[in-house]
């Protein structure tokens, strides 16, 4: 449902609170003395039917008596009585409710019960529900505290939401020491309705709002979080504390994916994917949450330190080396600078101690110095209060010369006394000020990581040809597997598996008696290797079920027999097919490992790292999400050490490995049958890589099902039923398609392609330049959000000649289009076919109404749209909106 009624629980004009009470200390009580006499200018209803009178204020026995429209609904009852009191609310008109009660699922079968009838009820009457068991929400610009806790938020700008009760009342006393302010707190409690996804989204688009804080234990939907956090990351900071980094999987995996990709391993591959910054602890949250909406990002992790102490500093300096960031190298004029100002003794490199006796003439100097040098991408103010300048005084000097920088200044003032007050203005002035260096370093370097991960999420990635129709017998060995019962596929079917998506592979035979071994190894050449094949036997070097280095027909037949004699003595009811003889190859500079499982959140995962039949012990291994492009699959890579060592070793082939990567993701793509997939290994070469091993893991039929009920991917794939032909007026044949990240040059030369009045008409404004980070905005979007079809011409040259955009609004029954077409392409009915195409497509997304914003002059475009059955409303003088009805 998106944002849908939200605005109901976080801006509502009237409230009741059912269960209100006068028993003192009882959450009934609390509830309603917090909306009360403090400033809200909305009306609150008591709903209490054994009182007429509940703290002073007329009490109604349900929500059916109240005589006025309610539009939020606070339930704090026993559990039994909540979906007939959430029934009662829907059939009079509340869109939102907040369940505080406990109870539910929580309690076993009957909370389950419980909760579906509230669920249906929801359903049924378009409501929007916070919890159960949440404590509530506070919107404090508006005076709105819909919680139990004793403590009131101060205003801010950050929005705060915590599946955790306890740590909200618990932040809510740290915010008040450290005079942190939000737009928003909201207990998601054990999210039945709305979730983190969902107020991702309204508080994305929320003006109090400018960076959102999460204390997350579990994810809900996803799918949903991840469309959400990637629409917002790069305009409103999301900073996470996620719990329960330990907790183990109970199920066993059949393969090395499984054990390799732990809970906490992916959820950090989806927030880095989502742009999301995750943070260790509740400081470093909101500590982030500020630096990042308060001041500007580090484009480098290189800091200048200036502190009048050299022990915090050195101690500064550790930290930040430990944190993977690195002291500015100043420049030759800024090292001048300093040495004319300070004194001999004096350290001029970083970090800059200018000593305990430094007075505040000295402290404004070198940081003015400091500010100008080129070579800083941020600075750290370090004061402790032992000598000639005082707190406050340099706290009001470096608010004074933060005006002649643009680059983050993050200060420590460390001691208590008048330190308080001098960090209190430093805030106040949108200055970070912390207690330790440490602290501050740390924040630095959060900032830095959530700059760098945008920039190479959004780098452009080049074009792989990855075009790929599923052969019709790979659908058929899947098949024939799972009418056999099995759950585990024999090499050669998973190596032809792999070949059939151009993932190089070993040339591999199949011999079922030592003799055919003996053919099949002179067939390909000695040295070979024989691996026995079983469908038992899964793990084949946990049985020694593979020789190595076999130089001779003799050595061959003797090795098949040990292979066979080695399997049954290990596994006697084990059934033979026979062995896999393959080449041996003996040059290689090292083993590395992809894989894929379905994890039971985020659905299928993607594993790159070292390979080898140690595998689990070595540990190296990252995570991804399949659909991958050639930047998603280098970021991939660059997480595992492997890496960097085919980087440090000159290998050159990580493009080949690239490749490999994003042929694996779209064979993830095309087969959610497929459970879990180990290749292993790939042997890499100086000059190619290729796969001599692979294992895949079949879904029962029964989940199987499940899961095609389900998205089994969190991140939407590129839409290739949106792919077709079409031809101009003039007998040109162009392709429509969606358009992706790989697109951005080709965009970019359409855009300078328009002339002023094309520009106008379709961006309200002439444009002078089209940056890469706006050029992303186009080119790298959620096809779960919005669809942007392009047509691509490619007679002389391949480009773009116009394109049309759909943007769904998150209830996803609204969406908003427009359409523009190259100047020199005008005429030819493209326009024309561009609208049609964004009708069509709408309608199979279900949408119910789209519309665009038309200038009143683009007269063209006005007649098309009337032409199209579109209304034309007026928005202003110079705007009209075409809305079209689709249902």
């Amino acid at each position: 449902m998106g944002t849908e009624n939200l605005d109901k629980i976080f801006n509502p004009r009237r409230i009741a609170v059912i269960g209100a009470s006068d028993r003192e200390n009882s959450v009934g009580a609390k509830l309603l003395r917090n909306l009360i006499g403090v400033g809200y200018k909305g009306v609150v209803y008591p709903v209490n039917p054994f009182q007429p009178m509940v703290q002073g204020i007329t009490a109604y026995p349900n929500i059916k008596k109240i005589p006025w429209q309610v539009e939020l609904a606070i339930i704090a009852t026993p559990a039994h009585t909540v979906p007939q009191i959430v029934e009662e609310c829907g059939t009079t008109g509340v869109s939102g409710i907040i369940i505080v009660s406990a109870g539910f699922k929580e309690a076993g079968e009957e909370g389950k019960t419980l909760e579906k009838r509230i669920l249906k009820c929801k359903n049924r009457f378009n409501m929007r529900i916070i919890g159960p068991s949440s404590i509530g929400v506070m919107r404090p610009r508006i005076k709105l505290n819909a919680t139990f806790v004793n403590k009131t938020a101060q205003p801010g700008k950050i929005a705060f939401i915590s599946q955790s009760a306890a740590l909200c009342a618990s932040v809510l006393d740290w915010a008040s020491e450290a005079h942190v302010g939000f737009s928003a707190v909201v207990s998601v409690g054990s999210m039945l309705d709305v979730d983190f996804g969902d107020l991702i989204d309204y508080f994305g688009t929320d003006a109090q709002t400018t960076s959102i804080v999460l204390y997350m234990e579990s994810i809900k939907n996803a799918r949903k979080f991840m469309s959400a956090a990637r629409g917002f990351a790069r305009a409103k900071p999301i900073v996470v504390v996620k719990a329960g980094r330990f907790r183990e999987s109970a199920e066993a995996a059949l393969c090395h994916t499984g054990a390799l990709c732990g809970e906490d391993a992916v959820y950090d591959a989806a927030f880095r994917r989502a742009g999301v910054v995750r943070v260790e602890a509740i400081d470093d949250l909101f500590n982030c949450a500020e630096a990042l909406a308060m001041q500007p990002n580090p484009k480098s992790p290189n800091l200048t330190i200036i502190t009048n102490a050299g022990g915090p500093g050195i101690m500064a300096t550790d930290f930040l080396i430990a944190k993977g960031g690195k002291l500015s190298h100043l420049s030759s004029k800024t090292i001048q600078a300093l040495k004319s100002i300070l004194p001999s003794y004096c350290s001029i490199l970083n970090p800059i101690d200018i000593l305990e006796e430094a007075t505040l003439d000295r402290f404004q100097k070198v940081t003015e110095i400091c500010f100008k040098d080129p070579n800083s991408d941020g600075f750290l103010i370090i004061y402790t209060p032992q000598g000639a300048a005082g707190p406050v005084e340099t706290a009001r000097m470096i608010v004074e010369l933060s005006g002649k920088t643009t680059k983050p200044i993050l200060t420590s003032l460390m001691g208590e006394d008048n330190c308080w007050k001098a960090r209190r203005i430093l805030r106040k002035n949108g200055i970070l000020a912390f207690t330790t260096p440490e602290q501050a370093v740390s924040t630095f370097m959060y900032m830095y990581s959530y700059t760098r991960n945008l920039e190479l999420l959004y780098e452009t990635p080049e074009e792989l040809s990855v075009e790929f129709s599923v052969p019709t017998f790979l659908k058929e060995v899947l098949r024939k597997a799972a009418e056999e019962g099995r759950r585990v596929l024999s090499l050669p079917e998973s190596l032809s598996l792999l070949e059939s998506y151009k993932i190089p592979t070993i040339k591999t035979l199949v011999a079922k008696t030592p003799k055919e071994a003996s053919a099949a190894a002179s067939e390909l050449g000695y040295p070979v290797v024989l691996k026995i094949l079983s469908p038992q036997i899964t793990h084949k070097s946990k049985v020694e079920g593979i020789v190595l280095n076999v130089w001779s027909p003799e050595h061959v037949q003797a090795s098949f027999k040990e292979l066979v004699e080695r399997v049954r003595k290990y596994k006697p009811r084990a059934k033979i097919q026979g062995v896999a003889v393959q080449p041996m190859i003996q040059k290689k500079m090292c083993e590395i490992f992809v894989g894929s499982k379905k994890d039971p959140h985020f659905g299928s995962v993607i594993a790159f790292g070292m390979g080898g039949t140690a595998v689990e012990l070595l540990d190296d291994v990252s995570v991804g999400f399949p659909p991958l492009n050639q930047v998603l699959a280098r970021r991939l890579m660059e997480q595992a050490a492997v890496y960097k060592f085919l980087r440090s070793s000159g290998c050159s082939v990580n493009a080949n490995l690239e490749e490999i990567l994003v042929r694996f993701s779209q064979l993830v793509i095309d087969f959610p049958e497929i459970k879990e997939i180990d290749i292993n290994p790939i042997i890499v070469s100086e000059s190619d890589a290729v796969a001599v091993d692979a294992r895949i893991s079949l879904e029962t039929k029964r989940k199987l099902q499940k899961k095609q009920h389900h998205k089994y991917l969190v991140v939407a794939p590129y839409p290739t039923k949106y792919v077709t032909r079409w031809k101009l007026k003039n007998g040109i044949s162009v392709a429509l398609r969606p358009i992706k990240p790989e697109d951005e040059t080709l965009l970019f030369e359409l855009f300078q392609s328009f002339s002023e009045q094309t520009m106008r008409f379709r961006f309200f404004q002439v444009i002078k330049d089209m940056s890469h980070e706006t050029l992303t905005r186009y080119c790298n979007i959620d096809y779960d959000r919005e669809i942007a079809i392009i047509a691509e011409e490619k007679e002389d040259k391949k480009r773009i000649i116009g394109a049309s955009r759909l943007i769904l609004e998150p209830g996803r029954k609204r969406g908003e289009f427009a359409v523009v077409v190259g100047d020199q392409w005008q005429g030819l009915g493209l326009g024309s076919k561009l609208v049609d195409y964004i009708i069509e497509i709408s309608k199979d997304m279900g949408l119910e109404i789209i519309s665009g914003d038309v200038l009143s002059r683009n007269l063209k475009m006005i007649r098309l749209c009337t032409k199209k059955d579109f209304k034309i409303e007026p928005v202003d003088k110079d705007t009209v909106k075409a809305i079209l009805k689709l249902s």
